[in-house]
């Protein structure tokens, strides 16, 4: 049987935990993991709760409609409700390098990523024998600055026809536009190779080489209309000396780069984190 899994976020009041925990328990529903936060500086408060629904005696259809009467209306209580058998189908973009396509789809095919991948858009065709070979739908749009608009369309187009939830950018070298952005807000991922801010521009690593840097890192964000500036979901550092070539500071540098981006994609695709303006709430 499915768990629930609710998301909360309202103004801190007293009574909000008694009340909702008092929901799931009078309708004979098991909690299995609560976790909260209280901003206090803001006033605000998180929840993240997941139950189980083998005994709930509410239709899980009439859940939400049972909350919002019960306890959103009297809270003013914004709230996301899921259910752990509905898995998101994940739209993945790439372009030429494999390294965090390559993780994400043996992530995915041994059961650790608990979601669907209906599709792969590319601007390139280097990839297509690695997608096919996991039997997944390679579809190439090759995109130029005179054809962006036009294809970025078609983009969209072939993401609703395969009914995607959100879209990981698995080191995508294109510019979203904002109308993208906007039809997808807060469900794109990117993973920036860099532990951000740091190194700008088409070598980091070369550039982090000149400079004698200590560490190297990724970030993995939420993409917004402001550059690589978005949400910060996952980051992750190596340390680095010296002895370190640039080539040993790019390979190092993408194995942080599929470690925080798949750790990213995991926390999406639990619940476990609220986007509030330009951060985000973690739950454990």
């Amino acid at each position: 049987m499915a768990n629930a899994v609710l998301l909360i976020e309202c103004k801190d009041q007293q009574g909000i935990v008694s009340s909702v925990t008092e929901f799931i328990y009078s309708n004979q529903g098991n909690i299995i993991d609560l976790d909260q936060y209280t901003d206090h500086d803001n006033n605000h408060f998180f929840m993240r709760l997941e139950w189980s629904l083998d005994f709930f005696t509410i239709q899980r259809d009439k859940i939400s409609e049972y909350f919002e009467t019960l306890l959103g209306k009297r809270f003013s209580i914004h709230f996301d409700l899921y259910f752990t058998d509905e898995r998101p189908r994940m739209g993945l973009f790439v372009t030429k390098l494999s390294h965090c396509l390559f993780d994400i789809l043996g992530r995915w095919q041994s059961g650790e990523l608990e979601v669907e991948i209906p599709v792969v858009i590319s601007n390139h065709e280097c990839l297509r024998s690695i997608v096919e070979r996991f039997d997944i739908p390679f579809e190439y749009i090759p995109v130029t600055t005179e054809n962006k608009m036009s294809q970025e369309k078609k983009q969209l187009k072939i993401l609703s026809d395969y009914e995607v939830d959100f879209v990981v950018l698995a080191r995508y070298m294109q510019i979203i536009s904002p109308e993208f952005i906007k039809r997808y807000s807060n469900k794109i991922i990117n993973i920036h190779h860099s532990f951000l801010p740091a190194f700008v521009g088409a070598k980091p690593y070369h550039a982090a080489f000149e400079r004698g840097v200590k560490i190297i890192g990724a970030t993995a964000h939420y993409v917004t209309d402001d550059l690589d500036a978005g949400p910060i979901i996952s980051q992750e550092v190596a340390h680095v000396t010296h002895r370190n070539a640039v080539q040993d500071l790019v390979k190092i540098g993408q194995d942080v780069e599929k470690l925080v981006l798949a750790d990213a994609i995991k926390l999406h695709v639990e619940r476990k984190m609220l986007v509030v303006g330009n951060k985000t709430i973690i739950f454990n």
